[in-house]
């Protein structure tokens, strides 16, 4: 009997690009295929995606991709990697739904092979049997999936928490986890966010009540920020709102996207009369309405940052405003968020965010919720997913507490490959994996030696050497003239480039007649003269682009 291989492509180790990959002879299946929002040390960079160099060689094994939500770092790369994988893609109806629009931008929506699944269907993808569990999470229709293969059940939670009281009463479903217990699970692979956080993550439903205090103090316009594919959050601002005679604006591209779709699906409902068009809530008096908008990150393109700071082309802040942040601060995010909040109080607004209110509760499972998983499941073997190297840790030290000796549980990273058989599991090495970056229509043409380069000139600048070289004696004819850029001010510069021109000069005389009439040759040389002087006048280390004109 061959081996099951199991192949993390992303999302081990960090935060997004969630990919993960099962392998059974010549067949194999991926669940998920998500992105990751760039850091700020990725200058430039829109949006990163997993390398699928590995697949792409054996792209005739992969059967599907099974999508277990429709967040961006589970299914956000797909647009851009269906290109390279035109394979069979399988998603609950909300999630094909979310995904359907963002192929539709991109023009592949009809060429895309969408397959919708259920909570409790079993369906095939050769060796494999699949079937999706309920879970509960931030968003709805999410599952699990439980992989029958040929050396026993795998099973993916996908992103969840434990939530008794959800806001579209699909419930967790302990039932179906249990009856695989006992079966026999062979391996688990869970989700590690929350583990640091002790307990168990507080309902949706609690937010609603928060909120609700919110909409009772509240005496002018109220905004509330949140992610748009976040439903149950949408729902219960739109519910409130028509409790407290308001009515509802929806404000940034997603958000007016992600409603309309999520409302025509059946997943969120819109009470006659409360949502009203954007372009009318002018004729509204100020305590009879609610903005739902985008930007929660303060991300700078999104309708609340805008907002914040006048540039929106119709909305402003007023004087007793109310704005609520009703989102987790995202690793990274902190200094933009912060910015917002400043921008928002100056405009005169009353701010409610994660560390003044409770007005967020988590998507992911604590730590009872994680050791419930694991006994529910009762695992042989046990790999944390969905997390930095931290969270993975964490996480197989709670499974030890649970009774799975250490020797079942394994710690992958992105690449690793966990070999399971009949009677043993081990790692056996890697394959190559990776980030593509996007920026703009590019995808993958943006190596890490640009971005070093955009590091470098946003850190030390850039000079510009302009010079004219007689072809056939290497004599100067013109020149050297100096433009620089985020190096020094004009008015300070004047001593320190004439001076770089004797430089370039002694470096002219320096140098055989070959190497003058070469202007690679040349350029290198006058690169490395000035890069010298500067670092040794200044200690600074522009970026220095010679410019040999031939005459």
């Amino acid at each position: 009997m061959e081996p099951l291989r199991i192949i993390p492509l992303g999302g081990l180790g960090e935060f997004g690009l969630n990919m993960m990959l099962l392998e059974h002879g010549e067949s194999a299946i991926a669940i998920d295929c998500g992105l990751m929002f760039p850091g700020a040390e990725l200058l430039g960079i829109d949006l990163v995606i997993p390398d699928i160099s590995y697949l792409v060689e054996k792209k005739k094994r992969l059967q599907g991709i099974v999508l277990t939500h429709a967040h961006e770092d589970h299914i956000g790369a797909l647009p851009y990697i269906l290109r390279q994988l035109p394979v069979p893609v399988f998603g609950t109806r909300l999630t094909l739904g979310l995904l359907g629009n963002k192929l539709r931008e991109h023009g592949l929506d009809r060429t895309t092979d969408l397959r919708e699944i259920k909570a409790g269907q079993v369906w095939e993808l050769a060796p494999f049997k699949l079937e999706g569990i309920r879970v509960t999470h931030s968003l709805m229709d999410c599952l699990a999936l439980a992989v029958e293969t040929p050396l026993g059940t795998v099973i993916h939670t996908g992103d969840f928490k434990i939530d008794n009281t959800p806001m579209n009463d699909e419930r967790f479903d302990f039932q179906r986890f249990a009856a695989y217990g006992e079966k026999g699970v062979l391996l688990l692979l869970s989700d590690s966010t929350n583990v640091e956080r002790e307990g168990y993550t507080p309902s949706e439903r609690e937010v609603g009540r928060n909120l609700e205090e919110i909409f009772q103090q509240s005496h002018a316009r109220l905004f509330v920020a949140t992610f748009s594919s976040n439903i149950p959050r949408l729902q219960q601002v739109i519910e409130l709102s028509e409790r407290f005679g308001r009515r509802v604006v929806l404000s940034g591209r997603s958000m007016i996207n992600n409603a309309q779709i999520a409302s025509d699906l059946g997943y969120l409902h819109l009470p006659d009369g409360v949502m009203i068009q954007s372009e009318r809530w002018q004729d509204l008096p100020h305590d009879q309405t609610t903005f739902l908008t985008t930007g929660s990150q303060g991300e700078p393109l999104s309708a609340l940052h805008r907002i914040a700071l006048d540039d929106h082309k119709s909305i402003r802040i007023e004087p007793g405003d109310t704005v609520v942040l009703s989102s987790k601060q995202i690793p990274g995010n902190e200094k933009t968020i912060n910015n917002l909040i400043n921008h928002l109080y100056r405009r005169g607004a009353e701010v409610h965010y994660e560390r003044v209110s409770e007005i967020h509760v988590s998507g992911h499972a604590s730590q009872e919720e994680l050791k419930t998983m694991l006994q529910l499941t009762r695992p042989r073997y046990f790999v944390p997913i969905h997390g930095e190297y931290r969270h993975l840790v964490r996480h197989i030290q709670l499974a030890q507490k649970v009774g799975l000796p250490p020797e079942n549980c394994f710690l992958l990273e992105d690449g690793a490959v966990l070999e399971l058989t009949r009677k043993s599991a081990r790692k056996v090495g890697s394959v190559f994996v990776g980030r593509v970056f996007v920026d703009g229509k590019g995808v993958g043409d943006v190596e890490d030696v640009v971005i070093r380069d955009r590091r470098h000139l946003s850190e030390d600048g850039m000079v510009l050497a302009v010079m004219a070289i007689h072809q056939q004696t290497g004599e100067l004819v013109a020149g050297p003239d100096f433009i620089s850029r985020g190096f020094m001010r004009a008015e300070e510069s004047e001593e320190v480039m004439e001076q770089a021109k004797k430089v370039v000069l002694e470096t002219l005389r320096g140098i055989n007649r070959e190497t003058r009439t070469d202007p690679a040759e040349l350029k290198e040389e006058v690169r490395k003269a000035l890069r010298r002087y500067f670092n040794k006048k200044l200690e600074r280390r522009p970026v220095v682009l010679p410019f040999i004109m031939e005459t």
